[in-house]
């Protein structure tokens, strides 16, 4: 069993910044890469970054240039640097882990609020 445990979310103003961690631990086999999903008030869940085993990342358009996803392959934990936040980026945002195929495992998630 596989569990994802995120942390580093809350209440920030306008332009600032968050740090959100992942880390995953349990009976880890094959994994290509680690993300971040978000899903904001009534709306449904979006691709926010995710980043493979060989460091390879790919990003919303949204979050480009603000966001930046990283992680240590030796600890299992993924990161997401938010910078610039926008009101628009409140959400709940989920650590996410699985192969080519797919999301195998998510975490129970993070609420990120951002005041204008």
């Amino acid at each position: 069993q596989v569990q994802l445990v995120e942390s580093g979310g809350g209440l920030v103003q306008a332009g600032g910044s968050l740090r959100l961690s992942c880390a995953a631990s349990g009976s880890i086999v094959r994994i290509d890469f680690m993300g971040w999903y978000r899903q904001p008030p009534g709306m449904r869940r979006e691709l926010v970054a995710t980043i493979t085993s060989g460091g390879s990342t790919n990003y919303a358009d949204s979050v480009k240039g603000r966001f930046t996803i990283s992680r240590d392959n030796a600890k299992n934990t993924a990161y997401l640097q938010m910078n610039s936040l926008k009101p628009e980026d409140t959400a709940v945002y989920y650590c996410a882990m699985g192969r080519s195929s797919g999301v195998d495992y998510w975490g129970k998630g993070t609420l990120v609020t951002v005041s204008s």
